[in-house]
């Protein structure tokens, strides 16, 4: 889930949340991670990867872990690196590969085995295939939002589901990122899929193109360049957004807007440990730290997404307005590896008519 990164600059003076370190539990290191920990760590990730310094250097004097992050990129940049350097790897372990990423690597050997204890309600997010290699992190959902001040006063009641969005009361009001450009416009495409199925979700595209819906690069271009509620001069009050967005659009003690529930589409983020890492123990001891209460708790303000773990809060302003969906749209991993490329070739044809 690479997120937008001036998002993340925006986000990263956010404190972190908790105060003392609690006692350890069943997400500290496990036995497979303990012995001889410490020494350097590299922590390949994606260029949006975001945790407090306090919290990274606290765990580095209890762990005497020296982390080092190396960034490569968006989330797909990322794993098409992780496969091309699997015979010499550049890092110890890998964070911010997903669900519509994940075959490809674990076909490919890039993971060594190692299952941690999982914090309480994590296993609902274990991949069916692979979950002794990837290891659930966070979750978040690409979701269509609407500008709600808008349709108050327009009056104008908003779309609530895909197929709303091709309706004419709706016509040149909807932006989404690019498929082809973008990893949020790239869900949203599998949501379409999901919904809609192989047979069905070109002409759904068809009819939404035909809605005057605008096809931007990236989720900033349609953010903040073209929703209503972006901060600009934007004139189209949807968007394709996260189920997390109107959690940053409180003033007063209300949201001016909303995610629609029933479009979103699910995004799980794995860590796993590198086969042939330099620093395997030390790789696992990472993976147990990012299953903590500490940073579990810490994800929402400084990635902008949900934890994986039940036993912590997330922020009240989150437990409000960022609804999680109850029964998202979702594209088997597998699936997604057979044939990403066709459906983004078809994608293409489609908006290019």
């Amino acid at each position: 889930m690479a997120l937008s990164s001036a998002l993340l600059l925006a986000l990263s003076g956010c404190s972190t949340m908790g105060g003392e370190d609690p006692e350890p539990t069943a997400s500290e290191p496990t036995s497979s991670a303990a012995g001889e920990v410490g020494g350097e760590v590299v922590l390949v990730t994606h260029e949006s990867f975001n945790l407090p310094k306090k919290l990274v250097k606290a765990f580095e004097a209890e762990s005497g872990i020296d982390l080092v992050t190396r960034a490569a990129g968006d989330g797909g940049t990322l794993t098409a690196k992780l496969s091309l350097t699997k015979d010499n790897p550049t890092g110890d372990l890998a964070f911010g590969v997903d669900n519509t990423f994940a075959s490809r690597p674990l076909d490919e050997g890039v993971f060594a085995t190692y299952e941690p204890t999982l914090p309480p309600g994590a296993a609902d997010y274990a991949l069916d295939e692979g979950a002794d290699k990837l290891t659930p992190i966070d979750v978040g959902h690409v979701c269509v939002n609407v500008d709600t001040t808008w349709f108050d006063k327009e009056g104008i009641k908003p779309p609530a589901t895909l197929a709303d969005l091709t309706d004419p009361t709706y016509a040149g009001l909807f932006v989404t990122p690019g498929a082809s450009t973008s990893s949020v416009g790239m869900s949203f495409l599998l949501s379409t899929i999901a919904e809609y199925g192989d047979e069905g979700w070109q002409e759904y595209w068809t009819d939404l193109l035909a809605n005057d819906t605008l096809v931007v690069d990236g989720w900033e271009d349609a953010y903040y360049g073209d929703f209503t509620q972006g901060g600009g001069k934007g004139a189209r009050p949807i968007v394709v957004s996260y189920d997390s967005s109107p959690a940053f659009t409180v003033a007063d003690g209300k949201s001016s807007t909303a995610a629609l529930l029933d479009t979103c589409f699910r995004q799980v983020e794995y860590a796993g440990v590198l086969s042939g890492a330099a620093n395997p123990q030390g790789a696992q001891a990472v993976i147990d730290w990012l299953l903590s209460d500490e940073v579990q708790a810490a994800l929402p303000t400084a990635m902008y997404v949900f934890p994986v773990s039940g036993s912590v809060e997330v922020p009240a302003d989150w437990a409000t307005y960022a609804v999680q969906p109850t029964a998202p749209l979702s594209v088997s991993p597998a699936d997604i590896a057979a044939n990403r490329e066709q459906w983004l070739s078809e994608w293409t044809d489609v908006i290019t008519r």
